[in-house]
């Protein structure tokens, strides 16, 4: 490989998901670029679309796609299509994108309310010294939060933390 690995995410908000990666995720957009007709149909991509590259602090990218169609359509036209969220194990294909953080108190208290929902139950679980939380982005793409904090006595989290058998 020559790049860093990037991720593909096609969204209906390309705003909205852009915002909610750059302030929430701390990610950097580096390129946009708007795909013609030409490229998009012929390559498999459904037509027309735009692309907002946007870099991950730690290395890597996450592509935010948005068609054509998508933006010309009514965003609330096809939500029953969008992807559930869980359970995560019985989907195929890409689940979910892991995002590794120092601490993830900080950017789990600021999800809620840039419009993603927990699919963790409780919100954060510790297993095998980690601290795990799921969520949905305002789009219903499903993140996983990580940190190696989790036999970190000094750091309280306010809401219930279940202690899960080890990962196999």
């Amino acid at each position: 490989m020559t790049q860093p690995f990037e991720v593909g995410v096609v969204v209906r908000d390309l705003e909205v998901s852009e915002r909610f990666y750059r302030e929430v995720l701390g990610c950097v957009p580096v390129h946009r670029s708007h795909i013609p007709d030409t490229i998009g149909g012929p390559a498999g991509l459904g037509g027309p679309l735009s692309v907002v590259w946007l870099q991950v602090p730690s290395g890597g990218r996450i592509k935010l796609i948005r068609l054509q169609a998508d933006a010309d359509a009514d965003a609330d036209a096809d939500a029953e299509a969008r992807p559930c969220a869980a359970p995560l194990a019985a989907r195929r294909g890409l689940s979910y994108v892991t995002f590794h953080f120092d601490d993830i108190v900080p950017v789990v208290a600021a999800l809620s309310a840039a419009g993603a929902r927990p699919l963790s139950s409780p919100v954060v679980v510790v297993a095998r010294d980690r601290r795990i939380s799921f969520w949905a982005d305002p789009e219903g793409n499903v993140l996983e939060l990580v940190d190696r904090r989790g036999g970190d006595q000094e750091t309280r989290w306010t809401r219930p933390i279940v202690i899960r058998e080890p990962l196999q």
